[in-house]
């Protein structure tokens, strides 16, 4: 009796292990999915300045061409006004392309909280496998 009530106990032990680790598998991958949420968010925004900041530069290049063709074209004091909008427009689109670089850059998206995690976890098993 005593030999089987020492296999019970130990099936129970392996039986609540199996049941802590898939809980804490389900954790970490609903950790996993909230983290690369966050990140792609992030990087969606970036990419969103790109977007942006290249249409207005393209806005701007447009407005630097016509003012180019109009001082050729037509030696008019207009040329002047349309060289001044388009660089102006042209840096706009540069700060927002700069922007949006940078907030691609500043984000790692690895997910860093769930990397931590999981070594946390695997040092715990180790631990309880000891």
């Amino acid at each position: 009796m005593q030999g089987t009530m020492e296999d019970r106990s130990l099936g129970e032990l392996f039986g609540l292990l199996a049941d802590q680790t898939k809980t804490l598998v389900n954790h970490e991958v609903a950790l996993a999915k909230a983290e690369a949420a966050e990140k792609a968010k992030t990087a969606g925004k970036g990419v969103a300045f790109l977007a942006a900041g290249g249409f207005v530069a393209y806005a701007g290049l447009l407005a630097v061409i016509a003012g180019i063709i109009l001082l050729v074209g037509q030696w008019v004091p207009m040329w002047v006004s349309a060289l001044i909008i388009g660089i102006i427009v042209a840096l706009v689109g540069y700060l927002l392309i700069q922007k949006g670089r940078n907030d691609l850059k500043a984000e790692n998206l690895k997910p860093q909280q769930t990397a931590a995690s999981l070594r946390e976890n695997k040092e715990w098993l180790q631990e309880q496998v000891r």
